[in-house]
C-alpha cells in the first residue's frame, strides 16, 4: 500500500549537502557509508507502529524525522541510490490492555489476548478490526502531510508467508536467540519465554507459552494450550505464530533488509538485543539513532493507552501539520513536552524560518528546519502577523470568528483580504479556535497597582497623537518610554503588568505590534476599561 510519489530534488543542493551539518545529514552519512560497505543498490527505511491505541504525535514524529533523513540521504548521494520508506504496523500483536480513551470499554475487554487485527472496531463498523481502524487513522494523517511511504501490516506479512523463510531461520537458531533474550528477563518470564507466540486454534489468543518441543526439519513447535491443557503442534510459518516483539523486530530487519530505523531513548536496550538477534539470524542490524522521549505537561512519557499528551487530531485542530513538522525537527535528542501550550511558539517559529529561508544562501537553507519539513521544497511567503499577536487580538476584540479579526488585519496589512492572503486567514482561524478552546476558559485579569494605574493612564494619554498609526516600532518605543518614566525596574515588570492587566496573560508578543494591529484608539479604550475595572470583572 503506497502513498504520495517521492518529491523531486533540486540538484543545486547536491554540492552543499556534502558538508551540511544539520542532524539529518549526519544520519545520512552513516547510511552512505553503509551502502559503500555492503554494496546494496537500494536503501530501506522503516518505522514501526503499534496500533494498540490511537496514533499519537510521537508516531508521526518518527515518520517525519525518518523522512528528513531520507531526503538528506538522497541529496548526499545526488539521488543516485533508490530509497523506500516502510511504515510497519504490528497489528498482529496481542490486545493486552483496553485504552482509556476509546468507546465500548466492556465489549473490548472480552477481546483481550486476541491479535489486534481480530479485535472489533470500537468506533464504528467502518473497519474490520481495531487494528485496521487505527492503521487507517495513521495513514490518513501521513497522507495529509504528503509523506511518501509504503504501509505494511504485520498480519498480512505473516499470513501471506513473507516472513516464512526468516521464521524457519529463527527456528534454526532458537537456542542462540534464547541465550540472547533470557538474561534480560525476570525469573517468572524466563520460565515460560519463547521467541514464538502461537495463535491458539481454540481461542484465537496470542499465547505467551513455553515451547516444549521443536522440529527444525518440519518447521514446527509444540506447546500446551492453556485453554484446553492439550499438547498442540503448529507450524511457525503461514501466520500460525508471531514473534515476541524484540525477536519480531529483528525478524523484520532480517527478512526485509532494513537499513535504517530510529527509536525512542527508552528502547536503547531493546535495539541492542534485536541487533544481536538479527546478527544471529545472519543479517546486519540497521543504522539509526535513539531520540529523546515525548512528555506531557507533567513530564510523563506520552502513551497511546493512557491517552496523555497531544493527539494528532488535537494539534491539527489548532495548528498546521507543517508547524508540527518543524517542532519535530528541532533537537531530536532533547526531551520534548507535547501539550497545548507549545503550539503557539511552534507555529511562530515555523513562520519565522519560512521567512528567513528566502534570504538565505544554499548552504544556510540546508540548515533551516523548513527545508527538511518540506522535503526540500519550502513555500515562499512572509507572515506579517504572529500567532501570539492574533491570540491577543482575539482576546481584546472578543472575536468569535475571523470576520472580526479581518477588520483589524486589513488595516494593519494594507490591502490584505482572506482571498489574497490565505495563509493569514488560516492562521486567524487557528487563533480563534485555540483562544476560545484553550485560553479563554482559564483567562484571568488582575487589577493594576497604583503605580501601574498611573503608568497605564500615561500610556493612554501619550498614545492620543498617534491615532491611526500602524508603525509597530514607533509604538513600541513609546511603550518603553512610559515604562522608564514610571521607573519600572526591571523594565520587563512593566510589560508583565500590561499583559496581566489588559490581556489577562503573563506574557505576549511585542506590545507595540499589538497596538499597531488592534489600533491606537481601540488600545486606549482597552486601557480605560482596565482602569475602570471592567476587564477584571469580565475575566
Amino acid at each position: 500500500m503506497t502513498s504520495a510519489p517521492l518529491p523531486t530534488l533540486d540538484p543545486a543542493f547536491f554540492d552543499a549537502a556534502q558538508s551540511a551539518r544539520a542532524w539529518p545529514f549526519e544520519e545520512a552519512r552513516k547510511l552512505a557509508e553503509r551502502i559503500e560497505r555492503t554494496g546494496k543498490k537500494e536503501v530501506l527505511f522503516e518505522t514501526g507502529y503499534g496500533p494498540s491505541g490511537l496514533p499519537h504525535i510521537g508516531t508521526f514524529g518518527e515518520v517525519a524525522r525518518t523522512t528528513m533523513v531520507r531526503t538528506a540521504f538522497r541529496l548526499l548521494t545526488r539521488d543516485q541510490v533508490p530509497t523506500r520508506l516502510l511504515c510497519f504496523s504490528d497489528d498482529m500483536d496481542g490486545f493486552r490492555k483496553v485504552p482509556g480513551n476509546i468507546p465500548n470499554q466492556e465489549m473490548m475487554k472480552s477481546f483481550l489476548g486476541k491479535p489486534l487485527s481480530r479485535v472489533p472496531d470500537p468506533f464504528s463498523n467502518e473497519y474490520p478490526s481495531f487494528g485496521a481502524a487505527n492503521n487507517a487513522r495513521l495513514r490518513a494523517f501521513l497522507d495529509s502531510f504528503g509523506f511518501s511511504y509504503e504501509f505494511a501490516s504485520s498480519t498480512d506479512y505473516y499470513s501471506a508467508g513473507r516472513f516464512d523463510e526468516a521464521l524457519l531461520r529463527m527456528l534454526e537458531v532458537y537456542d542462540e536467540v534464547m541465550e540472547i533474550m533470557l538474561p534480560s528477563l525476570g525469573p517468572d518470564r524466563r520460565a515460560t519465554y519463547s521467541p514464538f507466540l502461537p495463535i491458539s486454534r481454540h481461542t484465537g489468543d496470542v499465547l505467551q507459552v513455553s515451547v516444549t518441543e521443536r522440529d527444525v526439519k518440519r518447521g514446527t513447535i509444540v506447546y500446551v494450550d492453556p485453554a484446553t491443557g492439550t499438547r498442540e503442534e503448529t507450524a511457525v510459518t503461514g501466520g500460525a505464530v508471531k514473534c515476541q516483539w524484540k525477536p519480531d523486530w529483528a525478524l523484520r530487519w532480517f527478512a526485509l533488509g532494513v537499513d535504517y530505523e530510529m527509536s525512542g531513548k527508552d528502547l536503547i536496550d531493546s535495539v541492542k538485543l534485536a541487533g544481536r538477534i538479527v546478527t544471529a539470524l545472519g543479517g546486519n542490524p540497521p543504522e539509526g539513532f535513539n531520540y529523546e522521549l515525548f512528555l506531557d505537561e507533567h513530564g510523563q512519557k506520552i502513551s497511546k493507552s493512557k491517552g496523555n499528551g497531544l493527539t494528532i487530531d488535537e494539534w491539527l485542530t489548532y495548528a498546521s501539520p507543517e508547524s508540527l513538522g518543524q517542532y519535530m525537527f528541532q533537537k531530536p535528542r532533547a526531551a520534548k513536552r507535547l501539550y497545548f501550550d507549545v503550539i503557539p511558539r511552534a507555529v511562530d517559529d515555523y513562520y519565522s524560518f519560512v521567512s528567513a529561508y528566502q534570504r538565505q544562501s544554499v548552504e544556510e537553507r540546508l540548515e533551516n528546519p523548513v527545508f527538511h519539513v518540506h522535503f526540500g521544497h519550502p513555500p515562499a511567503f512572509e507572515m506579517p502577523i504572529t500567532f501570539g499577536l492574533l491570540l491577543n487580538l482575539v482576546s481584546a476584540a472578543n472575536a468569535h470568528d475571523t470576520s472580526v479579526l479581518w477588520g483589524f488585519i486589513s488595516r494593519y496589512v494594507k490591502g490584505a483580504t482572506p482571498q489574497n492572503h490565505p495563509e493569514i486567514d488560516k492562521l486567524a482561524r487557528y487563533a480563534v479556535r485555540y483562544f476560545n478552546d484553550r485560553v479563554k476558559p482559564t483567562k484571568t485579569f488582575r487589577a493594576p497597582t497604583d503605580k501601574e494605574r498611573a503608568a497605564l493612564a500615561d500610556l493612554a494619554s501619550r498614545l492620543a497623537p498617534f491615532e491611526g498609526s500602524t508603525d509597530a516600532e514607533e509604538l513600541q518605543n513609546l511603550v518603553f518610554e512610559v515604562g522608564k518614566a514610571h521607573q519600572f525596574e526591571p523594565l520587563r515588570d512593566w510589560f508583565t503588568a500590561i499583559y496581566q492587566v489588559l490581556l489577562g496573560a503573563d506574557q505576549g508578543p511585542r506590545f507595540g505590534s499589538f497596538i499597531a494591529l488592534y489600533g491606537v484608539a481601540e488600545t486606549r479604550r482597552l486601557v480605560a476599561d482596565a482602569l475602570a475595572g471592567k476587564l477584571a470583572k469580565a475575566g
